[in-house]
């Protein structure tokens, strides 16, 4: 299948390649993650969501930007005209990181380039936000509470910084190795941060390549049960706790108090 704009995020897509979505997806419960590759449920985008997309369109190009505030208008301005809070803070990360040299740089090249590849044992698709083919560098824009946070991950077992806790480290991981079986080349991740703090705060981040030994045993492991649940070999499991789970839940026995937070 070859992979467009216009059908990148598609069922079709989503059956025939795997993603860093969708394998993240999958980790936090199999059951979900299923049911939406087969069309079976449609998980609705979050508010932070929404407003993570409409601070990317602003790097992409102008007809990406008119698209995405005319699908999402009623959302993005009251009837009076004026912007909710949350879209008007993000225009102000959006001038953080655009009067920032060093962001700007790290954010130049191609944008939302799609790759595909085989990589760990199954076909891989990514859209890369910034790509600078000359420099061999590419990068990924990401809004966040606070740069500092501390937050508690159960992957690595111990208080990690944002961009552990939600696996970007394995993102980049896997473009780069995606991006290295495509092209021949090996390039360098960088992530541009940009928080929602008054006034936002920012970084460009680097990823030394030793924390790539872990993630390239997590993410062999995870392929290979996603591919067996996926192609029907194994069941998929249910995390019990999710919008998904929760809708059709039944309980069968009662717990102890210690069992709510294990």
């Amino acid at each position: 299948m070859h992979l467009t704009a216009s059908n990148y995020y598609s069922q079709e897509a989503n059956k025939e390649y795997l993603s860093v979505s969708q394998i993240k997806k999958f980790a936090e419960c199999e059951a979900r993650a299923l049911a939406e590759v087969e069309g079976r449920y449609i998980e609705a985008p979050t508010p932070a969501m929404l407003v993570g997309s409409y601070v990317h369109a602003h790097f992409d190009d102008d007809a990406a930007l008119k698209k995405l505030i005319e699908e999402d208008n009623g959302v993005i301005f009251k009837q009076n005209g004026e912007k909710y809070a949350m879209y008007s803070k993000a225009d102000e990360m959006i001038e953080a990181v655009k009067n920032d040299d060093l962001c700007m740089f790290a954010l130049s090249g191609k944008k939302e380039q799609i790759f595909t590849a085989n990589v760990f044992g199954a076909e891989f698709k990514c859209k890369v936000d910034a790509i600078n083919h000359d420099m061999k560098y590419f990068s990924d824009l990401k809004t966040t509470q606070k740069l500092d946070s501390r937050l508690w991950s159960d992957k690595y077992n111990m208080m990690v910084s944002f961009v552990e806790k939600y696996d970007y480290v394995m993102q980049m991981f896997i473009y780069r190795e995606v991006l290295h079986a495509s092209t021949g080349e090996y390039y360098d991740p960088y992530i541009v941060a940009v928080t929602k703090e008054e006034p936002p705060n920012k970084a460009v981040i680097e990823i030394d390549e030793e924390r790539y030994v872990f993630e390239y045993e997590y993410v062999e492991d995870l392929v290979q049960r996603v591919q067996a649940v996926k192609s029907g070999e194994e069941s998929a499991e249910a995390c019990g706790k999710c919008s998904y789970c929760r809708k059709d839940k039944k309980l069968e026995d009662t717990i102890e108090v210690a069992e709510l937070i294990n």
